[in-house]
């Protein structure tokens, strides 16, 4: 029999009201097509375990994901949607983003074999690895040389951590919205905070 985690209760409670749907659904379909599924929290949000990761789900500010741990080897091009966001289904709003309930279970009944049989998931190419090195934007350069706390933190993020900041600053469709990005991510940075600290528990 599977577990079930009070965490993810938790967590589901906390999300955003648009969220919540996609995450019960999630974990709906997940446990109907793997009853020996467990429960967990990895790093900070939903994950579904069977023989090692099979996917894991996850709520911010304006949207939600879903990423198997071998999406890559499940998920096929046509059937994914190539945007920012994390996951193997871009940025999801509401529950009909997502792949039918018969695709989404045979999606889970792929991972779980995988896992059972052991494959492990393609490694990124040394390409791919360096490609795009991350480039800090002029004005948070200019707003950090300015804030040495914020700097600090920023100078000992990783490169996932730095690029979610990036993405946040640079997606801002009006320069009063990157302008107030802007400054919140200095104050956050100030606090030592990774931009989804809300998500992190």
């Amino acid at each position: 029999m599977g577990t079930r985690d009070p965490r993810i209760d938790a967590y589901i409670t906390r999300a955003a009201p648009f969220a919540r749907p996609i995450l019960a659904h999630v974990r709906e379909v997940v446990h109907a097509a793997c009853p020996d599924v467990e429960e967990t929290l990895k790093w900070g949000t939903p994950a579904y375990m069977y023989h090692g990761i099979l996917c894991m789900s996850a709520a911010f500010k304006a949207h939600a994901t879903l990423g198997f741990w071998k999406g890559a080897l499940i998920v096929d091009q046509q059937g994914r949607k190539f945007d920012k966001a994390m996951g193997n289904f871009g940025r999801l709003t509401e529950v009909k983003d997502l792949p039918s309930r018969r695709v989404l279970t045979s999606y889970v009944h792929q991972a779980m074999r995988l896992n059972a049989e052991g494959v492990t998931a393609p490694r990124k190419t040394a390409a791919r690895r360096k490609a795009a090195p991350l480039r800090t934007p002029p004005d948070l350069g200019k707003a950090l040389a300015r804030n040495a706390r914020a700097r600090a933190t920023w100078e000992g993020f990783s490169p996932s951590h730095r690029k979610d900041y990036v993405e946040w600053i640079t997606e801002a469709k009006r320069p009063e919205t990157r302008e107030r990005r802007l400054a919140t991510t200095v104050e956050w940075l100030t606090e030592g905070k990774s931009r989804n600290w809300k998500y992190q528990r």
